[in-house]
């Protein structure tokens, strides 16, 4: 699952989780905001899952994609698209360009984040959490 929001900074609050019940001795999120560099962003365990919080600056698209003990490569079938990798994959997408557009203080006095719609990729829904 992942989570966006707009932190009072102007950057894009997102959380990357994947299931507790995913066995895994490591996980770690790779990707272009952290120079492909496979060890920089661990994911920690907790009893919900497997979670990590980035802040990215908005109005981007982000590759990404989860090393798991540190030998098998997954996408995240809640990103929101993925694009062709030059090794014959694909690489999981984050999308921020909405929050370009958004202005913080409408964002913070409605507490809404933005989530992608499941299983549609490409499709962003607002939810209201407040």
């Amino acid at each position: 699952m992942i989570t966006k929001r707009l932190d009072p900074s102007g950057k894009v609050r997102v959380t990357f989780s994947l299931p507790s019940a995913l066995w895994a001795d490591t996980i770690y999120l790779v990707g272009d905001f952290n120079g492909w560099d496979r060890h920089a962003t661990p994911l920690r365990a907790t009893e919900h899952g497997w979670m990590i919080t980035l802040d990215l600056e908005a109005g981007r698209t982000y590759q990404y994609r989860y090393l798991i003990n540190d030998n098998e490569w997954h996408n995240d079938w809640n990103a929101d698209g993925y694009a062709p990798n030059p090794y014959g994959g694909d690489n999981s997408v984050i999308d921020t360009t909405i929050f370009a557009e958004l202005k913080q203080e409408e964002v913070r006095a409605v507490g809404e984040s933005i989530t992608p719609v499941p299983h549609v990729h490409t499709r962003l829904r607002l939810v209201s959490t407040g």
